[in-house]
């Protein structure tokens, strides 16, 4: 039978960017009414098996009890923390459930962390977070026929479930971290309330995806030499803060459009590792503070062409409309 895996994050758009920017803040209710379009839009393109993670909120649950049709829904077996490891685990458990795709609801950090262990599980991430640069803005009923499309097999295109780079960044104490966005080295000492919001404190920034159409970090390197998702390269930025070579204006934070210097920036290829030894500092991976270098720590940044497989919803339904599948007759 074919299923489909829910994650959606309680705490996407509701972090501490809200105090000092105009971000949207996206209520667990309007979340809610995503998911139920979402279940809409499965049911339609035949899926009728859904797997839901558990959360504080209880968005998923919630919207699968409010939800009118032929759809059987099983709460996954996860023990909540309200944490990045309430999607990790829960990743694993649609991946030993077999799930045939996953749809995740937040931001950049909730899709990074949905793509730890996804494997092969084509995904579709939707934005309802802060910085949605990997995800997409998308109407819910949309995303739910586009992945029930992809995990029904009634569209295998590979043009529409593309594998996207990444940037993989290796501690030398001998864990790695994978990031989908950006990665950013602070001289912040602490990891602390995680969001980076003040850019002064970033010397080193690296993309693998830089679209001047971005928010967020991402912006900066989409100014200065765009680089799309499916590209096989990456930027690696040098911040000057106070007398850079080269200054340009990039929304780092929704509502604010900031002047940002830069000394220099160098093309990254798939496999060349970068490394950064200075200490004390911390490393953001996708808008977040994540890891500590400490005095006598180093860590490599590398772009890999091993990321998730995301569905392209647009793709998707243009092949679906293609094969005839909204025919009723």
């Amino acid at each position: 039978m074919v299923s489909v895996g829910i994650i959606a994050n309680p705490s996407s758009g509701k972090d501490i960017r809200r105090l000092v920017s105009q971000s949207r803040v996206v209520t667990n209710q309007e979340k809610i009414n995503i998911l139920k379009r979402i279940y809409a839009g499965l049911v339609a393109s035949g899926v009728r098996n859904v797997l839901l993670m558990p959360d504080y909120g209880r968005l998923a649950i919630t919207a699968a009890e409010e939800f009118e049709g032929p759809l059987s829904f099983k709460s996954l077996e996860v023990f909540i923390r309200n944490k990045e490891e309430d999607t990790v685990d829960s990743v694993k458990k649609l991946v030993d459930a077999g799930a045939d795709a996953i749809i995740v609801l937040g931001g950049d950090g909730t899709s990074r962390a949905a793509c730890k262990n996804i494997g092969e599980i084509p995904l579709l991430p939707i934005s309802t977070g802060t910085n949605n640069v990997f995800p997409y803005m998308i109407e819910g009923t949309l995303a739910g026929l586009a992945t029930g499309f992809i995990a029904s097999g009634q569209v295998t295109d590979k043009e529409c479930i593309p594998r996207y780079q990444a940037l993989s960044v290796e501690h030398s104490d001998g864990s790695s971290e994978i990031s989908l966005v950006d990665v950013a080295i602070s001289s912040e000492h602490y990891v602390g309330a995680r969001a980076i919001w003040d850019i002064s404190t970033v010397s080193d920034l690296f993309l693998s995806i830089a679209e001047p159409y971005s928010i967020g970090l991402s912006a900066i390197g989409g100014a200065i030499h765009p680089v799309g998702r499916e590209e096989t390269t990456a930027l690696h930025l040098k911040l000057n803060h106070s007398n850079p070579r080269h200054r340009v204006m990039a929304p780092v934070i929704p509502g604010h459009v900031q002047n940002v210097g830069y000394d220099d920036f160098t093309i990254m290829t798939v496999g060349h590792p970068i490394t950064i030894d200075s200490y004390p500092r911390t490393i953001a991976l996708d808008g977040e503070r994540a890891l500590v270098l400490r005095e006598g720590d180093s860590a490599t940044v590398t772009l890999v062409s091993e990321g998730p497989w995301t569905i392209d919803p647009y793709k998707t339904l243009r092949a679906a409309a293609s094969k005839k599948l909204f025919n009723l007759q």
